[in-house]
């Protein structure tokens, strides 16, 4: 099982790094080998969540994740996104961009830490979305059930969480955006900007995905009660369903990598060294992801998606904080790390409550029966 899954990973690991130590040396060995550690450390949530929508999908967009998914995580958001994004902000030709990254990397440096603001406003407010979502909404368990049962309750006020966004971003574009910018001015505008359109992708990408799985679970019921002529056949919805899931994981994912991204600027400014250290270490958050599928963890431990949330909601605000204030990317991992290993240590917990109660109620039914 565990060959199986990480496979694919150890693999590409191992040509990975003997290509940086054959290309760059032991320089270039070890700073690849740092970044991917960074970015396993990073998004440990990340697989979690996306562990808790990919259990929704069939084997073979399972292994489209996998596949194309990685490719887009690698190449696209470690390699031509900080090159997209100094294009846009820096007003240069995709060309140019390149030939500076290649060649200028100091300059190329500067730009993407300039770009940082509008980066963080849209990350920040797609992750926060992600939280309130699930915070106000009612569900079976309860982590933190003094919080979560009276969200849950105010979480029946239609567009709260998108009130509650909106109110954050107006409050982070008038505080954190102010005297940002080198030249300086502020960033108000670009934050708003920014983090509006990061709400609005939240709001088209997870309105999409949400509205297709509703229509395939109608679809499900619909067929186990009677055959009707000329209804649309249940295979495709799935086929747009797991697509539009598969498009929102693509856009979580790209939100979660923004850290990692620009915080590998504090190990190295050199594209190739972190596109390739950061994708070695994407490949391990995907395999890890389709290991909790596979494995069942998030039913065996029933907190763990709630520790991942609260980890995205810390996030969000973390990254919004870092349009003014610098935090250490060591900081926002082990935040992570803590709200994922005490949900995990409750999930523990709680089972060994219900397994003791079970034997416990089997021990007096076993009494009752032998003194009748």
């Amino acid at each position: 099982m565990l060959l199986r899954t990480f496979g694919w990973s150890l693999g590409i690991t191992a040509v990975g790094l003997a290509f940086a130590a054959w290309v760059w040396g032991w320089e270039g060995f070890a700073v690849v080998a740092i970044l991917s550690v960074l970015e396993i450390s990073l998004s440990f949530d990340n697989a979690v969540v996306n562990a808790s929508i990919l259990k929704k999908m069939n084997a073979f967009w399972q292994k489209i994740f996998l596949t194309v998914g990685v490719l887009i995580a690698v190449f696209g958001m470690r390699l031509v996104f900080p090159v997209v994004i100094v294009a846009i902000t820096a007003k240069l030709g995709p060309i140019e961009a390149v030939d500076l990254a290649i060649n200028n990397k100091d300059h190329y440096q500067e730009l993407v830490t300039a770009a940082h603001p509008a980066i963080a406003a849209f990350g920040g407010m797609f992750l926060l979305m992600i939280f309130l979502d699930f915070i106000f909404e009612e569900r079976e368990h309860a982590w933190l059930a003094w919080l979560e049962r009276p969200l849950a309750k105010l979480g029946k006020l239609d567009m709260l969480s998108v009130t509650i966004a909106l109110i954050a971003l107006i409050i982070t574009a008038t505080t954190f955006a102010t005297d940002v910018a080198h030249d300086g001015g502020d960033k108000a505008s670009t934050v708003l900007l920014s983090g509006i359109a990061g709400l609005v992708t939240y709001l088209i990408v997870g309105g999409l995905s949400g509205h297709f799985e509703n229509k395939l679970e109608e679809e499900e019921e619909a067929e186990a009660e009677a055959e009707k002529a000329g209804r649309p056949s249940a295979v495709g919805l799935a086929g747009k369903a797991a697509f539009f899931l598969f498009l929102y994981l693509e856009v979580l994912d790209a939100s979660f990598s923004f850290d990692g991204v620009i915080g590998a600027f504090a190990i190295t400014n050199d594209i190739f060294w972190m596109a390739l250290g950061l994708g070695i270490g994407a490949m391990y958050v995907r395999s890890l992801t389709v290991y909790l599928v596979r494995k069942g963890t998030l039913d065996d431990y029933v907190y763990l998606e709630h520790g991942a949330h609260y980890a995205i909601g810390a996030l969000a605000v973390i990254l919004l904080v870092t349009i003014k204030y610098e935090i250490n990317e060591v900081v926002t991992g082990l935040v992570g790390v803590f709200l994922i290993a005490a949900s995990f240590w409750s999930s523990v917990v709680r089972n060994r409550r219900e397994e003791a109660e079970d034997e416990g109620g089997s021990g007096s039914d076993e009494k009752t029966e032998i003194s009748v």
